[in-house]
């Protein structure tokens, strides 16, 4: 069945096209009755205005984009974008803007597609994800002139607004919470270091456990349960182990609380685990996960929003969430003895 057009609604009213279009588009030129008319057919047909043709007419696209480079075996196991995504589209769907979302191999393939949305007309605004420490969309996007919301951090953004909630904070309240169990030895299992998220957590982590008179270590994964169980075998298995590991996503916390396991090490009498961002997996495993947790959805909602008010021409500035709380489970406990 083919789409309805306005020349359909047009026969059916027993109108001209122009009348149609005047009616639609709530514009003088046609009687109240007719109006009701014409608006009473295109319901009935199904009619929706054709995006393109309303570029063209007010500039407008009527979607947003967004753009991940990230593998897409780690995308999809990932709890925290699936969950983010979900609070996008529930608020979008509020006036029903739709989400043009897609995948690029690197930052170039991304910077081609903001270019060719912008220059097509395909959005009225991205959402921009995956700060990096040295980030080459972000002139780009400056110099498009396109809206734009960061999530992430209001760091080497170039001035773009951002939604954003403090890494530093959360993992100030994780070390802390080992600390006060009496844990001296630390680690840390971090997401890629290019990113610029991680490397605040790499200060935070390297300050407090400074601040705190602890030992720290890190070493740099992908996210991946692969990864995290691999980092988690190589801290455990040299000489002074650390007795508690913080993790910088819930898969691979699930992968180290196996790793663990499978070397005999008793979850959380020989060594305590903590997850970042909370999700179902961190209370599907036994232990169950102590996690930071927050409200993902919420999150994603609130950039959402930030972003429609851009797109229609609102200064906007960053703005904060709330900071990760800290969930307790099963996972931590007091250090053994010798930690």
């Amino acid at each position: 069945m083919k789409r309805p057009t306005m020349q359909d609604i047009a026969r059916r009213a027993g109108v001209t096209k122009a009348a149609v279009s005047f009616a639609l588009n709530g514009r003088r030129g046609v009687s109240e009755p007719t109006r009701r008319r014409i608006l009473a057919i295109a319901e009935e047909l199904g009619w929706q205005p054709s995006s393109a043709a309303r570029a063209l007419s007010d500039g407008r696209a009527g979607s947003f984009g967004m753009v991940i480079d990230r593998p897409a075996r780690t995308l999809g196991l990932e709890p925290f974008f699936m969950q983010l995504i979900s609070g996008i589209q529930a608020e979008l769907a509020v006036d029903t803007t739709p989400l043009l979302l897609t995948m690029a191999e690197d930052q170039a393939a991304e910077i081609a597609l903001y270019r060719s949305w912008w220059a097509r007309r395909l959005v009225d605004g991205v959402f921009l994800v995956d700060l990096q420490v040295e980030d080459a969309r972000v002139p780009v996007l400056r110099e498009l002139g396109m809206p734009v919301v960061v999530i992430g951090a209001p760091l080497g953004t170039g001035g773009l607004p951002a939604v954003w909630s403090d890494d530093a904070a959360a993992v100030a309240t994780a070390v802390a919470h080992l600390a006060e169990l009496g844990h001296r030895r630390l680690a840390r299992v971090s997401g890629p270091g290019h990113l610029r998220h991680t490397s605040i957590r790499n200060a935070a982590f390297d300050r407090v456990i400074r601040e705190l008179g602890l030992s720290g270590r890190t070493l740099e994964a992908d996210y991946s349960g692969e990864r995290g169980a691999a980092a988690t075998a190589e801290l455990l298995g040299g000489p002074g182990r650390p007795t508690a590991i913080l993790y910088d996503n819930d898969v691979m916390a699930v992968s180290g609380l196996t790793a663990a396991q499978r070397l005999g090490l008793a979850v959380p009498a020989e060594l305590s685990i903590v997850a970042w961002d909370d999700s179902p997996l961190c209370e599907l495993v036994s232990p169950s996960l102590t996690a930071l947790s927050r409200d993902i959805c919420a999150y994603g909602a609130h950039a959402a929003r930030r972003l429609r008010e851009a797109a229609g021409g609102a200064a906007t500035g960053d703005s904060e969430d709330p900071a990760p709380s800290l969930a307790r489970r099963g996972s931590t406990g007091p250090a053994p003895r010798d930690g």
